[in-house]
């Protein structure tokens, strides 16, 4: 193993050891704990004290971990050197570099305490990490409302997407893990059917969505999401379909991730006092489509307006790898063009919001359909543009007169709007200093759990009324956390 990825990997293994001393309700009786029961009659408030009890902080939001073989999780990381980063660039960053910082990366210079060369592939071991952290979880199945199972699952692909002999068995992703389950502690997943279990898949939902039966395989996809076994589960993707009766979409992780109050602060009002010079910007892909799509349109007003629109290529993940790419003419325009690519959703959007650039959709499905926990699919327009896509390609719609329409008061609104929602689609740093930065602003990660343990109480709550058809309705998609 890489000398850089070792503390990574000690500190999620020793997730196999006993937590009890960060278990609420499991309280270890300690000096201090012992006089801390002693002066309650006197700090709480008679109600307490006179047999009315204190509401429980962790209700419903109890998280048992679940410890899987390392063939699953850590395992998987010690095969660095030749599993990834797939993006063959030449600022990418060294393999096993990529888990240094708990899988945020190396930081983008030395001084740096915010910005890191983030592999978006490593969220899954990003946010074991963070569950690791966090209050409420319990050693006790039982006890827990819900079970997070820390796979990482799209490291567990790479053998199907890279190697040709393997491209004809990724129909198998996912059967070791569902054996597994099936038969180490059954009861745990037994007890509500796996409606209680939930995991992160670092990528799209299609991806992973592949028919079973599918002949000859398509690649660079897998079939885990098809496999019977974890039709109850939820997956927390980077995009989910049309239909997400099994998963809900996540932000995209960018380069920014702050490890205090102070320094998200700074950055915000670095981005709220910028000069927006330009007009618009597009960040991504900059080679010509084969065939006419949103993006050639785009790439053909840039080149005949080079004054008012900036375009940065982001090819080979040049811009993850090196985020001032991007973010430095993000800080200086005053709209983001954030057209779908192979998929709808891209990481640009999220790179947008941080930097306080107001992007412009050309779909729903980039953003507003999806990450409805973190960005409230009703106030869109408080803080983004929407053009469709048929306007501009078959309408004769001019993006750039478009935008240049909108009133500079409107624009400074959604901006400030904007900065208001950055922290919660931003993936802040482990730690205590970070954890206490809860207290202001949820981030990703907090929403994500908390809207997966929503989720969940409901599918429990219909399973335990006997009321199927609610098991799978979709009404908290669309719901803020």
């Amino acid at each position: 193993m890489h000398p850089i990825g070792a503390p990574f990997l000690r500190s999620i293994e020793r997730e196999r050891e006993p937590n009890m001393h960060r278990m609420a309700g499991d309280l270890l009786i300690t000096r201090a704990n012992l006089l801390l029961l002693l002066l309650l009659p006197v700090i709480l408030p008679s109600t307490a004290v006179h047999g009315v009890p204190l509401p429980d902080p962790c209700a419903g939001r109890r998280i048992h971990v679940r410890r899987l073989p390392a063939r699953f999780n850590t395992d998987l990381l010690r095969h660095c050197d030749g599993a990834f980063p797939l993006a063959d660039h030449p600022l990418a960053t060294p393999a096993c570099a990529s888990l240094a910082n708990h899988g945020l990366g190396p930081r983008t210079h030395n001084r740096s305490r915010s910005w890191y060369r983030t592999d978006a592939r490593l969220l899954e071991p990003f946010f074991h990490r963070r569950l690791l952290d966090r209050d409420c979880l319990t050693d006790d199945p039982a006890r827990a409302d819900a079970v997070f199972l820390p796979y990482y699952a799209s490291l567990d692909a790479l053998p199907f997407l890279l190697d040709p002999a393997m491209l004809n068995f990724s129909a198998a992703h996912g059967v070791a893990l569902a054996q597994f389950l099936a038969t180490d502690r059954p009861r745990v997943l037994a007890r509500r059917h796996g409606h209680d279990h939930f995991l992160v898949l670092a990528g799209p939902a299609w991806d992973y969505a592949q028919p079973a039966d599918t002949d000859p395989r398509l690649w660079g996809t897998t079939s885990l999401l098809r496999r019977p076994e974890f039709d109850n589960f939820t997956f927390l993707t980077l995009e989910s379909r049309a239909w997400p009766w099994q998963e809900h979409a996540v932000p995209h992780p960018t380069s920014f991730h702050p490890s205090s109050l102070p320094q998200l602060r700074a950055w915000i009002a670095r981005a709220r006092r910028s000069r927006r010079t330009a007009l618009m910007l597009y960040a991504g892909t900059v080679s010509r489509p084969s065939r006419p799509n949103i993006r050639s349109f785009i790439l053909t007003e840039c080149a005949n307006r080079t004054d008012t629109c900036t375009v940065v290529d982001c090819h080979g993940g040049s811009c993850a790898l090196d985020p001032v790419r991007s973010m430095r003419p993000m800080l200086k325009a005053k709209f983001c063009l954030e057209p779908p690519g192979d998929t709808p959703t891209r990481r640009s959007t999220f790179d947008a919001v941080v930097a306080g650039c107001v992007p412009v959709f050309f779909e729903d499905a980039s953003a507003r359909t999806q990450y409805g926990w973190h960005l409230p699919p009703e106030r869109y327009e408080e803080f983004s543009v929407t053009i469709p896509k048929d306007a501009v390609m078959l309408g004769g719609v001019q993006i750039m007169e478009t935008l240049a329409a909108v009133p500079e008061e409107e624009v400074a609104r959604m901006r400030e709007r904007l900065l208001e929602l950055a922290p919660r689609v931003m993936y802040r740093r482990h730690g205590s200093a970070a954890e206490r930065m809860r207290e202001a602003s949820m981030d990703a990660v907090d929403i994500a759990v908390e809207g997966a343990l929503r989720r969940i109480r409901g599918r429990v709550r219909a399973m335990e009324d006997d009321q199927p058809e609610a098991m799978y309705a979709m009404d908290d998609d669309n719901q803020e956390i």
